[in-house]
């Protein structure tokens, strides 16, 4: 696929995300909330060495926080892949992948699917080369679009692929929206509102600063530092009740929000390692209704 795009460097905080998932994978205990044996394979030796030398690092509250989520909300989307698949849905693309690892440790459900994975081409680029660098085959089903969203829009990028406009679909967006403006960030919305139902979407966002407890806020400084840091900055935050509005105008019919508690109950319920639900939410599901 060709990017128009000018050239950037491979995403740090995607790199940043596929270590938080190794962590979960070599420190944590059973059962694994996301198992993600793949993610460390992509690591350098010399980050697989902190994690499994210094260990202590990773119980940090602030680590462990971070980590619940990043894992969570992959838990929760593949999940949700899994029943789209079984109502038929063929088609999953995964925007921001990053360094996701799905496509390449997906199970027998998943076979039946034409994956899209979506990002930068320089990420792109660096994804394989550590794939190749770990022995991790490329399957079959998978395609790689490279799209800038903020230079190109996501439908002419999309068009660039094999990718069937006409059929149900589920996307996942997940640590993406947040980098995005927010006119970027509607257009995805919109493009995946005027696919067939039962299309989905599940995606993660961040409500703005004046809604957070005063640890949370001082926590999201912390990360938002690090971030701009890395030239990677934060640009865009929702109202969680307009942004529900917003998407009930589109034609999204079913509008599901994991909460803490649900998280808590289904997903971190009877552990002895201390991992806990993220206090708050911000992970979406919405499925495409009936036009009429």
């Amino acid at each position: 696929m060709v990017d128009p795009a000018p050239a950037r460097n491979s995403s740090r905080t995607a790199l940043g995300v596929a270590t938080l998932r190794a962590v979960h994978h070599i420190v944590d205990g059973q059962p694994k909330i996301l198992e993600d044996p793949i993610a460390a394979r992509l690591l350098d030796p010399e980050t697989l060495d902190q994690i499994q030398n210094h260990p202590a690092r990773a119980q940090e509250p602030w680590a462990k926080g971070l980590r619940s989520h990043v894992i969570l909300r992959s838990r929760f989307a593949e999940d949700r892949l899994a029943g789209a698949v079984h109502r038929g849905v063929h088609q999953c693309v995964i925007l921001g992948a990053g360094f996701d690892t799905f496509a390449y440790r997906q199970p027998d459900w998943a076979h039946s699917l034409r994956i899209y994975e979506v990002d930068h081409r320089a990420t792109q680029e660096e994804k394989r080369q550590r794939l190749q660098s770990a022995g991790v085959a490329i399957p079959s089903n998978l395609e790689f679009v490279a799209v800038d969203f903020e230079s190109v829009s996501l439908r002419q990028g999309l068009q660039a692929s094999t990718l069937n406009f006409s059929e149900a679909t589920f996307f996942s967006c997940l640590g993406v929206l947040v980098y995005l403006t927010p006119e970027a960030a509607h257009a995805i919305f919109q493009l995946v509102a005027g696919f067939p139902a039962p299309s989905e979407i599940v995606f993660t966002f961040s409500p703005p600063v004046s809604s957070l407890s005063t640890t949370e806020a001082e926590l999201r400084a912390t990360v938002s530092e690090r971030v701009n840091a890395l030239g990677e900055p934060w640009q865009t935050y929702f109202d969680p009740h307009q942004l529900i509005d917003d998407l009930r105008s589109l034609g999204f019919s079913s509008i599901d929000s994991l909460d803490p508690e649900a998280a808590e109950r289904i997903y971190f319920q009877n552990r002895t390692d201390g991992l806990r639900a993220p206090r708050r939410g911000g992970i979406v599901a919405a499925v495409v209704g009936h036009k009429s």
